[in-house]
């Protein structure tokens, strides 16, 4: 019997607590050098980080500690209501997200950095363990491996902003695990819900893993069952591996019907969303590609190949191992290379990212590169060290990558530097392994080669993505400020409260608090969208990042009764309640005029035209329409205002401009006229007047749940009740669909309804139930079928095999580690 500290359970836990160390260190290090938050004064929140996933963080803080308008079904505070469900599974059912709770609200930034962080550290725990499955080596070496694999390129450059696609670099050694799994023809319950949780915590991510995880199967099943070195079942070798692909694919199904009552909504929810912006994919320059394989290097639109010059030389070095049977050998190589080659032809990209080339970095698939190229190292090392023929075979495939990215403008001298160095000392450190007393001074070149390397990658990606991406200040002062006066004006359900623009972030609402119109999701409704430019609203994103419009006509028709002011005050305005009634008659249709629109929905008419063009009459609020200009405009006795109509990624929201005062207020462009702009002029006395009407004929009562709405009427009221908010798919009223009035939720009222009910529930959620339930049934089925076997034939004996055993120990060629390559 083997003592407690040789336990092979024991060193995986072992090799996956040091490969969780050795990412934590490396990526707070280049954290640190590069001086981003939390380590210096560089903000780290840039692009959609700052823009999305930090607010969405935020809401979900909230939904935690029970402060947010809405539950799990719908949000309140965005969008002025929308699905919440589809952004949940988009980027917050991540099992880490919910730690982001034990920090205080205002230390969000830094929780989503912790959460980061340590996903980082649970992909490379999540390798040990994957590769110790496979083969036995040394538990040193495969935390080396994990770690690198951990702090590939595409992790510490693209991911490390994109923390959701973290949940995919856990995934990918995961679903290898049940893989594994399968050839054992174990743990069956366990290799369903891995899939399924996978799937949950991100299934755009989880689908690109599962595709890598089923092409490690196929050569894992192919080339090594085939030599006889698994127990042979009755029907021969080809029946056990087609068993071994019918369990791994029937429990991964199951496991992703598991997921359904999140996969099913989201689904749905992207089909109903605005249109974003499509491209054509474009590969690019072979030369360009192999400096990604560089450290130090970065690009938006190249693959970040990186994973430690360490690994690379392992795997490179494997088709020349002759310790490898050449079948294996071959196989593996092939693999690597053709998930390369993969990204390079359109149709296998398309088929890597779920049919859709992304509309922001095209090579989102790199992971499952920088995994299957580890498992490749991971292959060759646990038969023994590579000879010294293989290892220069190995630094001469690498060199001559490095000669091939000569030609690239992403190489860099650092990353040369980095890279060279790195061969030299890794080469030497492998070489030194061969000798029992210079294994542990090898091993720690070798976790410095690594160290050094991602450090340098994660601060050099900062430096790229600093200079060409937009960035968010983490949360501060002027944060506190802003959420402080929303909180102190807030008066939900009788009212809502908009932290207007300027903005902080596409989603203000979630991150400082109150119920505004901005919204920014790659679920954002297309109905939504369409209503809120409509009605005047500026956009970013093509569309997809919708503000706030800042206009008493439209706060009015929203029951925004408080607004945030640029100076930090709040404005404050009597507006009807959510809901209110339209007179009986058919609904109308928007136009062109953004002006004309609001009065529609209003029910009104508030505006006039000026007295003469560019001139609004004396007492009278400016109002400018221009959504394509880009550049400041202002009445010739005002402040300049900047409008952002950078068409087509931005268009400018209608622009408050102030009262008049007669010819004196005359408007001014200060660059040259649009082709499209109107200048329209609001009479308050007017508004107050319309709002007046709409508040006499508001509902009795009125109760306003997480997902739910009713509103009683006085006895003889008809007309349409209008709901405030978009009429977004799954809302009903009464039992039935609900109706849209203008882009917004309505419901017919007819002679005897006094009592409105209007109830939220996703599109897709009972299919999806349902869905998960079946599977979770046929699940308890199956186990109680393989209990009712196992009861009648007694336990199978255990594989003892799924590797190609080494050949015969030979102390000078194995790593001095007191274990061999046998599997477990």
């Amino acid at each position: 019997m083997s003592t407690p500290h040789r336990s092979p359970r024991r060193r995986s836990l072992h090799g996956s607590a040091l490969a969780a160390l050795i990412t934590v260190v490396a990526v707070c290090a280049g954290d640190a050098v590069a001086r981003v938050f939390p380590y210096g004064h560089r903000h780290r929140s840039i692009n959609d980080l700052g823009n999305q996933f930090v607010p969405f963080h935020a809401h979900l803080w909230d939904l935690l500690h029970g402060r947010a308008e809405g539950g799990l079904l719908l949000n309140w505070q965005s969008g002025y209501g929308t699905s919440f469900l589809p952004d949940f599974g988009t980027y917050l059912s991540s099992p880490f997200a919910v730690l982001v709770g034990l920090f205080p609200r205002a230390d969000i930034d830094l929780a989503v950095y912790v959460v980061t962080v340590l996903k980082t550290a649970a992909a490379a725990a999540a390798m040990v363990w994957l590769l110790r499955t496979q083969r036995r080596g040394p538990w040193w070496a495969a935390a080396l491996l994990g770690a690198s694999y951990a702090l590939c390129g595409w992790s510490v450059i693209e991911a490390s902003y994109n923390p959701m696609w973290l949940d995919g670099l856990i995934a990918f050694p995961l679903l290898c695990l049940t893989g594994e799994w399968a050839l054992r023809g174990r743990r069956t319950a366990a290799a369903v819900l891995v899939p399924a949780l996978c799937w949950t915590a991100n299934f755009y991510t989880a689908y690109m893993a599962t595709l890598g995880a089923a092409l490690v199967l196929l050569v894992r099943v192919v080339p090594e069952r085939a030599w006889g070195h698994l127990p042979a079942v009755a029907g021969g070798a080809v029946r056990e591996r087609l068993a071994v692909l019918g369990r791994a694919a029937g429990t991964t199904l199951l496991g992703i019907a598991v997921s359904a009552p999140v996969l099913v909504p989201l689904f749905l929810s992207s089909k109903q969303a605005y249109p974003g912006w499509t491209r054509q994919f474009r590969p690019v320059s072979w030369p360009d590609l192999f400096a990604r394989i560089l450290p130090a290097t970065y690009s938006f639109s190249s693959p970040a190949l990186f994973v430690g010059t360490g690994t690379l030389l392992l795997a490179a070095a494997l088709p020349f191992h002759g310790a490898v049977a050449l079948r294996t050998r071959l196989w593996w190589a092939g693999l690597t290379v053709a998930v390369l080659l993969s990204f390079q032809w359109t149709p296998t990209h398309l088929a890597w990212h779920v049919f859709a080339t992304p509309n922001g970095s095209p090579y989102r698939q790199t992971f499952v590169l920088a995994g299957v190229a580890v498992i490749a190292a991971w292959t060759g090392l646990a038969a023994g060290l590579p000879g010294p023929r293989a290892l220069a075979a190995g630094t001469a495939v690498l060199a001559a990558a490095a000669v091939a990215a000569s030609g690239s403008p992403l190489a860099t001298t650092w990353g040369y530097g980095l890279f060279c160095g790195g061969l030299a000392f890794a080469a030497a450190a492998w070489w030194c392994l061969r000798h029992r007393r210079l294994v542990l001074p090898a091993a720690g070149v070798l976790v410095l080669v690594l160290v050094g390397q991602a450090a340098a990658t994660t601060a050099y990606g900062h430096q790229g993505k600093l200079a060409g991406l937009d960035d968010y200040p983490s949360w501060g002062a002027a944060h506190t400020a802003r959420a402080e006066a929303l909180a102190g004006a807030a008066g939900w359900p009788a009212y809502r409260t908009d932290p207007s623009r300027p903005a902080l972030s596409g989603n203000d609402p979630m991150l400082l608090g109150g119920e505004g119109g901005a919204y920014y999701s790659s679920h954002t409704p297309d109905v939504f969208t369409r209503t809120m430019v409509a009605l005047g609203a500026g956009w970013t994103s093509r569309g997809r990042n919708v503000q706030s419009i800042d206009n008493p006509v439209t706060d009015a028709v929203f029951a925004v009764g408080a607004r945030l002011r640029p100076d930090g005050t709040i404005g404050r305005a009597q507006v009807p309640p959510l809901v209110t009634v339209r007179p009986p008659g058919p609904a109308p249709a928007y136009g062109e005029s953004p002006f004309r629109n609001q009065e529609l929905l209003l029910g009104a008419a508030v505006y006039e035209d000026p007295v003469s063009p560019g001139v609004c009459r004396a007492g009278t609020e400016a109002y400018l329409w221009a959504p394509e200009y880009n550049a400041t405009a202002r009445r010739a006795d005002g402040p300049a205002f900047r409008l952002n109509g950078n068409a087509p990624r931005n268009r400018a929201a209608l622009q408050p401009l102030g009262v008049s005062r007669g010819a004196s207020s005359a408007l001014v462009f200060d660059a040259p006229a649009p082709p499209r702009w109107t200048l329209s002029c609001l009479d308050r006395t007017r508004l107050e007047r319309a709002v007046a009407a709409l508040r006499a004929a508001a509902p009795a009562s009125l109760r306003v749940g997480s997902s739910a709405v009713d509103a009683t009427f006085p006895a003889g009221t008809t007309g349409t009740a209008v709901l405030s908010s978009p009429a977004i798919a799954g809302w009903t009223c009464n039992g039935r669909p609900a109706t849209a009035y203008l882009g917004l939720v309505s419901v017919p009222v007819t002679p005897g309804t006094t009592t409105v009910a209007c109830t939220f529930r996703p599109p897709g959620l009972v299919a999806g139930t349902t869905v998960a339930a079946t599977a979770l049934l046929l699940l308890a089925v199956l186990l109680a079928a393989g209990r009712r076997r196992r009861t009648r034939t007694g336990p199978a004996g255990p594989i003892t095999s799924v590797a190609p055993l080494a050949p015969a120990p030979a102390p000078p060629d194995r790593l001095a580690a007191g274990e061999s390559a046998a599997a477990p």
